[in-house]
């Protein structure tokens, strides 16, 4: 483990940093900044922690292996201390591999529509309604930021904040989690509008985004901005509001265009696209700085097509289905439901194997 000894140095020497500095008032006067270090401060608390272990399994091996000639106890206690070193020793070459910078922060998740028509529109909200209640039984909070519902009830495009309601360790936060979800998902079923019983298939999009902390993390220069308003408008584009409340905001030099209409107000509908636009200006800029991060998001979906599908949600089996993992299971009714841990952890492990499979390359 001499090369997990040295690759840990810098970051315990980091850690005990980040600590002192989280110790000075000074850096609390800054929200910004304190939410940045607290989010490192635990991901090396993980590196910390796994240190410390291994360094007293190894020592506990050690002091036994030079006891056990003299006594029959130590002896017979070696192996399993031995078997506890090397455990706490995977566990710190797992740590060490780097982690997705994100994994800490909230996300915004929206759902579009794609094809399939109404039938589409409905699938979408029944996934808005998976993330929501996966999402409180995370305990996490859900924000809608903008919708616009179909004529059946169903929804065209939505846009929601979903955020912890405390820090959270990166492998617990919102973005390790979720950011697996980005793609095509594509459902099978009978339609409601269809009167011959036939199964139909038809796809919804998801998009997920890291939200950005605050607005000073992605600057915008407002010359850059084209605002548009308009009334908005319900299921069958009937105006719902009698003033200019809907805003439409165009982001002219990467023509990135959000709209929000939720809200009565003008201002709060700004603010609300603005957290949109934030997001995605966000992950364009990680996209383009970072190449090993944007493997990771290049697999979601930009414009919504059936064939470029991750999941499959089967309605007569009861059955979903995961393209990217393997994962299969007849429970859609309680994944639905919001219990999409085993999907989302199917994820987890294949990504997590893929970084240790690169790590052990680069170290080979």
């Amino acid at each position: 483990m001499s090369d997990a000894f040295a690759a840990a140095q810098p970051l315990l020497a980091e850690h005990a940093q980040i600590e002192a500095q989280l110790a000075d008032p000074a850096v609390h006067a800054d929200a910004a900044l304190a939410r940045r270090l607290g989010r490192r401060y635990a991901e090396l608390g993980r590196v910390s922690a796994a240190y410390q272990a291994w360094r007293s399994a190894q020592d506990d091996a050690e002091a036994a292996a030079e006891l056990a000639e003299l006594d029959d106890e130590f002896a017979a206690a070696l192996p399993g201390l031995r078997d506890a070193a090397a455990v706490a020793a995977e566990r710190l070459r797992r740590v060490l591999v780097p982690r997705d910078p994100d994994d800490a922060r909230d996300v915004i998740l929206e759902v579009k529509a794609g094809e399939g028509g109404e039938e589409s529109a409905l699938f979408a909200g029944d996934l808005l309604r998976m993330y929501t209640r996966y999402a409180e039984r995370m305990g996490w909070a859900v924000q809608v930021l903008g919708s616009t519902d179909s004529d059946l009830g169903g929804v065209k495009d939505a846009q929601v904040a979903i955020k912890a309601r405390s820090a959270a360790a990166p492998e617990d936060g919102v973005w390790a989690h979720l950011k697996y979800e980005g793609g095509v998902h594509r459902v099978q079923r009978v339609p409601v509008t269809e009167s011959q019983g036939r199964i139909h298939t038809s796809a919804a999009g998801v998009l997920v985004f890291p939200e950005a902390d605050d607005e000073g993390e992605v600057e915008i220069d407002p010359n850059d901005l084209r605002i548009d308003v308009f009334r908005s408008s319900g299921p069958g584009g009937q105006s719902v509001n009698t003033t200019d409340s809907a805003v439409r905001i165009t982001h002219l030099p990467t023509g990135i265009v959000v709209s929000m209409q939720n809200e009565k107000s003008q201002l709060q509908n700004r603010e609300a696209g603005m957290r949109v636009l934030r997001a995605r200006l966000l992950a364009a800029r990680q996209e383009a700085a970072e190449a090993a991060a944007s493997e990771a998001r290049r697999s979601q979906v930009r414009t919504v097509d059936r064939s470029e599908r991750i999941r499959t949600y089967n309605f007569p089996e009861n059955r979903i289905a995961d393209h990217r993992t393997g994962y299969k299971a007849y429970n859609l009714d309680q994944v639905l439901a919001g219990d999409l841990g085993p999907v989302v952890a199917s994820a987890v492990e294949a990504d997590e194997a893929a970084r240790l499979a690169a790590a052990a390359g680069g170290t080979a």
